[in-house]
């Protein structure tokens, strides 16, 4: 076949999909599932406004393209209903399918992505799904989800958990301007973390994901709220304000963490290896930053759900203000601490001392952190330090941030390249994330 001939058998096999394409309204479950099984490339499914009780699953096994996803779309955003026992399971080999713009409040653990699906997305959904388990459980590769609002959880689970199939994590997801919004205690049981992105199983594969623009707020459950268990994955731009429960890289390594904002928080924890953390920002934290006490090496062959010893862990540029605590390493029996951590270029004005530390730090290096008006120096090794104030100044979102001209900039040390993908931070509010933002 020549050339122009293979370019025409394109165009017509396009245009036959956009010709044929269909929007078809329904206003029942059965008349849903019935559209679901017989929808093609290109086509959009209505449900009519109104409450909607299911028995069982609504499965999506079709596929879409990327030039025309077969879309599940609410008749008016958030004022689609379904509740009962099922929820959307989009099952192998779907691909390129949209659901969009509903109100879930069926069963918990019913709204998922399977094993062998791709390219699906969850966008402007409500999701207050009671009882145990997880609002939306995520195990294919190449999925978005955006712009939705999880919310009101008060029973065991996850708003969002990461799986993937054997010991790979789901690859290539993109979840961002999502709205996580009040997850209430569970008396300290283990399983109740507000977005969970993978397993220890899964921990020595890397997922290549981006998790971004989120907001998180008043999201407690238990002492984890994010738990990494993965690597390769970026987590930046986020937002977590009042939440009594600790973003944790648990398992896994080489994950990026920069430009999040924690405001009253117990803030972020590290364990796992070759992780990466800069231009963070922290204020009236309990503790700040808290580099791990390793319980074990999985590069030796401890088990993966170890506590496994930080190693290489870069610690730069963060700013750190009237924190509580600052810079810790809390204590552990027979801890084995952490290993060739670099805490370099740090600011940490007010609050308790810049740092205590509680375990072995072979290797550590120190230096260019500049403190002010902190209770002490605590630990951080002398030369490592300048007493100096950064000059930081309020802007309109209250951040604290460094003035054009700052007697920082010529007293940073040392050269990385990394932090140069930091943006500027930015305090996300309900109207930017969820499922209102884009109404």
């Amino acid at each position: 076949m020549n050339r122009k001939k293979t370019i025409l058998l394109a165009f017509l096999l396009l245009t036959s999909a956009t010709l044929f394409a269909k929007t078809v309204t329904v206003a029942s479950i059965a008349e849903l599932q019935t559209a679901i099984d017989k929808a093609q490339p290109g086509d959009v499914i209505v449900l009519k406004n109104g409450t909607y009780t299911t028995t069982a699953d609504i499965i999506v096994n079709k596929q879409g393209s990327a030039q025309h996803p077969i879309t599940i779309v609410a008749e008016k955003i958030g004022e689609t209903e379904i509740t009962g026992k099922g929820g959307f399971s989009i099952v192998s080999p779907a691909k390129y399918i949209i659901i969009k713009g509903f109100k879930f409040t069926h069963i918990a653990s019913k709204a998922k992505t399977g094993n062998g699906t791709s390219f699906c997305r969850f966008t402007q959904n409500i999701f207050e799904t009671p009882g145990d388990g997880e609002n939306l459980t995520v195990a294919g590769s190449d999925q978005e989800i955006d712009y939705n609002t999880f919310q009101n959880k008060n029973a065991m689970g996850r708003f969002i958990a990461i799986r993937g199939e054997g010991k790979q994590i789901a690859e290539r997801l993109h979840i961002h301007h999502n709205y996580f919004n009040t997850a209430a205690s569970q008396g300290g049981k283990n399983g109740a973390e507000a977005f969970q992105f993978g397993l220890s199983g899964f921990s020595m594969s890397l997922s290549n994901s981006i998790v971004e623009y989120n907001l998180f707020e008043k999201c407690e459950g238990e002492n984890e709220l994010i738990s990494v268990k993965v690597g390769g994955v970026t987590l930046r731009y986020n937002s977590i304000i009042d939440c009594p429960a600790q973003f944790t890289l648990r398992h896994g390594n080489k994950n990026l963490v920069y430009s999040n904002y924690f405001k009253n928080t117990p803030g972020l924890r590290i364990f796992g290896d070759d992780h990466q953390i800069f231009s963070n920002y922290f204020e009236d934290c309990k503790p700040a930053i808290t580099i791990g006490n390793g319980g074990a090496e999985v590069a030796d062959g401890a088990p993966l759900t170890s506590h496994d010893r930080p190693d290489r862990i870069l610690i730069v540029f963060n700013t750190l203000v009237n924190n509580k605590e600052n810079i810790v390493q809390t204590p552990r029996k027979d801890g084995i601490g952490a290993t060739y951590v670099t805490v370099a270029n740090n600011i940490i004005e007010g609050g308790g001392v810049a740092a205590k530390i509680s375990g072995p730090m072979t290797n550590a290096k120190w230096q260019g952190n500049i403190i002010f008006k902190v209770t002490g120096a605590g630990d951080l090794p002398a030369g490592s330090y300048q007493e100096m104030n950064p000059k930081l100044v309020k802007d309109t979102s209250g951040i604290f941030q460094l003035p054009a001209n700052n007697p920082v900039i010529n007293n940073t040390i040392g050269q990385y390249p990394v932090v140069k993908a930091a943006g500027k931070i930015v305090v996300l509010s309900p109207s930017q994330v969820g499922y209102l933002a884009k109404k």
